[in-house]
């Protein structure tokens, strides 16, 4: 939702995360903490949290962080367990997220992580632009493992790779994965891909491939990042990806009654 130019009413997100609650997600990522200057969308995020109805389910919630600050306000509620941290390898691309340096960032990801244990919560951290950037500034799949590690050795141990704009080559998803989890393998890897309506297949199965059993989606692909570039490039599906797991016969858990009744609840919110 951040990236929507028109406000999204309180009661219309919350309606909304309802439906999605009662469908069987592992985690929903709910709403964030930052600054309503530049993510206004954002600003009601705790109205939000109290009209949420969470007795009976056993999805939990996340938010998305920015700093030191939002940080202890998310933690302040209870009801979530799951704090998430945007941290770029692109040092061009974490000044415009969170106005501030990579190294600036680092430490910060050091203190979230700190008030997180000391709070019984968890630390997410996501890897953005994980599969190179628009910026020029440089990237390979080395210095990306290179920071994933970096993660891994502070005691993050969910750590989501994020084609934060839709650039990732498939081949590179595929190897990292692979190579990452041979790597780390005390933590859990997440796909996060922004992606188009014809190209997201080849993306999951290549992280899918090299070993990926977490991914973030979005009911009808909506979204992206609006402080990566003027357009959002849009999100995984989550109709494709479920698709894409019962081909696979994977067991979801998911109640399709209820997924279709959240889908159908998704087209208010994304207009």
């Amino acid at each position: 939702m951040q990236g929507l130019k028109g406000f999204v009413p309180t009661e219309v997100k919350a309606s909304y995360i309802n439906s999605l609650l009662q469908v069987g997600f592992h985690t929903i990522d709910f709403g964030s903490f930052v600054s309503p200057r530049h993510i206004p969308q954002m600003r009601d995020t705790a109205d939000v949290l109290a009209r949420l109805e969470l007795n009976g389910t056993g999805t939990r919630l996340l938010s998305i962080v920015a700093n030191e600050r939002g940080a202890r306000e998310a933690l302040a509620f209870d009801e979530i367990s799951f704090l998430g941290f945007p941290f770029s390898i692109s040092e061009t691309f974490q000044r415009r997220n969170t106005n501030a340096s990579i190294s600036d960032s680092l430490e910060t990801v050091k203190v979230i992580y700190d008030l997180c244990r000391a709070a019984g919560r968890e630390l997410v951290v996501y890897l953005s632009m994980a599969f190179g950037n628009p910026y020029g500034d440089e990237w390979n799949t080395d210095i990306a493992g290179q920071w994933t590690n970096e993660m891994a050795g502070l005691g993050i141990r969910t750590i989501s790779l994020a084609d934060t704009v839709g650039m990732a080559r498939e081949a590179d998803i595929r190897q990292m994965f692979a190579s990452l989890a041979q790597d780390c393998p005390d933590v859990e890897f997440g796909a996060h891909l922004h992606c188009k309506p014809g190209n997201w297949l080849g993306k999951v199965q290549a992280a899918w491939d090299g070993g990926c059993r977490r991914f973030d989606s979005v009911m009808r692909g909506m979204g992206g990042c609006p402080m990566a570039e003027d357009e959002l490039v849009g999100n995984l599906a989550t109709e494709n990806l479920v698709q894409f797991l019962e081909e696979k016969n994977v067991e979801t858990g998911l109640d399709k009654l209820r997924f279709n009744k959240a889908l159908e609840a998704s087209k208010p919110v994304f207009v």
